[in-house]
């Protein structure tokens, strides 16, 4: 029985699960151009923010494989709906915050909820779309990255710039609140309910070893900067090493394992997290040096520096929905040229950066920031299809836990670790120019990880598709 005559309301399941895609994202960045506002309201530190904006992405990146596992153990459609609906919860908790401490905690479940729910949405797509249909569903997804992580910076300015109510920067966090809730109902209605496996047994050693050992690493990268990387801090990270080490022990042994090692016998699997790591790795940084470089360097305000952002964003999700049948027929090359683009555009940054110094403008860096979206818009959807090409339905959810963990968690160590390294090149000066030096010794970096990325995506089987992860083969049917 084909997907057809099984589940007719793929399609318009479809905006209901990108809602939730498109307000993870919108949260993570959101609050980058609020913390000028949050320190303010709720006389917050340095360290307070930081754990704010690293807090979430934390428990968003730890708790993905788990997240994913409970998906294919207690179902994606039942745990989509739990995470969607506790994350509207945690959003209106950080809305209400009185202290910095009430905020940090909210926005760690916040960043719990997301990695509950967000793997559902790539083993959904996986599940309840046929091979020929999903290269066009995942360009909707693609798209929907884009412009979610660029709303959080135009919608945040514009929200904050509003101050509804006199409520200042509550509302970043409470417009997710309707939005979660009108997802809710829609997604009641949509969603595919897939028939119902055998009873699991939960891999509680597995999932805290994977929480832990990312733990051991994002926190003091995290706090590394504004603590100044005391010695203790590269012992947690080092602490990290043996406690993986026994985790991958364990699941080896568990019958059931959170994490799935057998996934890794893909080629393209075991080689595409390591591209898609690099790629996160560059573009999280690249977007957090560009607010730095617009806000500090330039002096424009929340709002100018997310509208310089738009060109990216649109280009991005422009060349992810209308490249896609390109892509597909490129399978992993498309990364490969993709990662040529956006080599392109940091190399034209490079040398604009280089000529004009502390004479440069938003309007000069548009042509390299426009190849960075075009290039990414093409190589992201391969990015994710490559990976997921040949994965089993009853896999769906692990596979995509383990993909979204690899992509938060480098997303999240590249802000940290590229953060660190933009501050100690721009020391304590502060004028035009040493925000342009520093911006253009980052995008030396970003250019070493994204031809890296390039060359990774030769390794993978030309014949493994890009953006068609295996059809599934049991049938959408009974409730779960």
């Amino acid at each position: 029985m084909t997907n057809d005559q099984t589940f007719p309301r793929r399609w318009a399941m479809l905006p209901a699960v990108l809602t939730a895609s498109f307000m993870t994202l919108f949260d993570f960045n959101v609050v980058n151009v609020a913390a000028p506002s949050l320190q303010h309201d709720l006389n917050a530190g340095s360290a307070a923010l930081e754990l704010v904006v690293g807090g979430y992405a934390f428990t968003y990146a730890s708790g993905m494989v788990i997240g994913g596992r409970l998906g294919d153990q207690i179902g994606h459609r039942r745990m989509f709906l739990i995470g969607l609906l506790s994350f509207g919860l945690a959003s209106l908790l950080c809305g209400i915050a009185q202290s910095p401490g009430q905020l940090i905690a909210a926005r760690l479940l916040q960043g719990l909820t997301g990695a509950v729910m967000v793997p559902q949405v790539l083993a959904l797509i996986t599940r309840s779309f046929p091979a020929h249909e999903r290269p066009k569903a995942m360009s909707w997804f693609g798209m929907t990255l884009a412009l979610g992580g660029v709303a959080g910076q135009i919608l945040g300015g514009i929200l904050i710039q509003a101050n509804l109510f006199g409520w200042n920067w509550r509302p970043i966090f409470l417009v997710n609140v309707p939005v979660s809730i009108i997802a809710f109902i829609a997604a009641t209605r949509l969603l595919p309910q897939h028939e119902r496996s055998a009873r699991h047994r939960f891999d509680a050693v597995g999932a805290i070893g994977i929480a832990g050992s990312l733990g051991l690493v994002l926190a003091p990268l995290i706090l590394g900067r504004d603590e100044g990387w005391p010695f203790w801090f590269f012992l947690i990270m080092a602490a990290a090493i043996p406690l993986f080490v026994f985790t991958l022990w364990w699941e080896r042994r568990f019958p059931e394992p959170v994490l799935d090692l057998n996934l890794f016998r893909s080629r393209a699997f075991a080689v595409g997290l390591p591209a898609n790591a690099l790629w996160l790795g560059y573009f999280g940084s690249f977007s957090l040096v560009l607010t730095l470089l617009w806000q500090s360097g330039l002096h424009l305000s929340a709002l100018q520096a997310g509208l310089a952002f738009l060109p990216l964003g649109v280009l991005f999700a422009v060349v992810s929905v209308l490249g896609r049948n390109l892509v597909a027929r490129m399978g992993p090359k498309a990364i490969t040229a993709g990662g040529l683009v956006v080599a392109a555009g940091l190399i034209l940054m490079i040398v604009e950066l280089q000529v004009k110094g502390g004479d440069i403008t938003v309007a000069w860096l548009l042509p390299a920031t426009g190849l960075v979206g075009i290039g990414n818009g093409f190589a992201f959807l391969a990015l994710i299809g490559s990976v997921l090409a040949n994965v089993s339905p009853t896999q769906a959810g692990a596979a995509s836990g383990v993909l979204t963990t690899t992509q938060q968690f480098a997303n999240a160590a590249g802000v940290a670790i590229f953060g660190s390294l933009f501050f100690t090149f721009l020391g304590s000066r502060t004028s035009l120019a040493a925000y342009a030096s520093s911006t253009r010794d980052f995008a030396y970096l970003a250019l070493i990880c994204v031809l890296a990325a390039a060359a990774l995506a030769l390794r993978i089987n030309r014949r493994q598709p890009a953006v068609t992860p295996a059809a599934p083969q049991q049938p959408v049917a009974t409730s779960r």
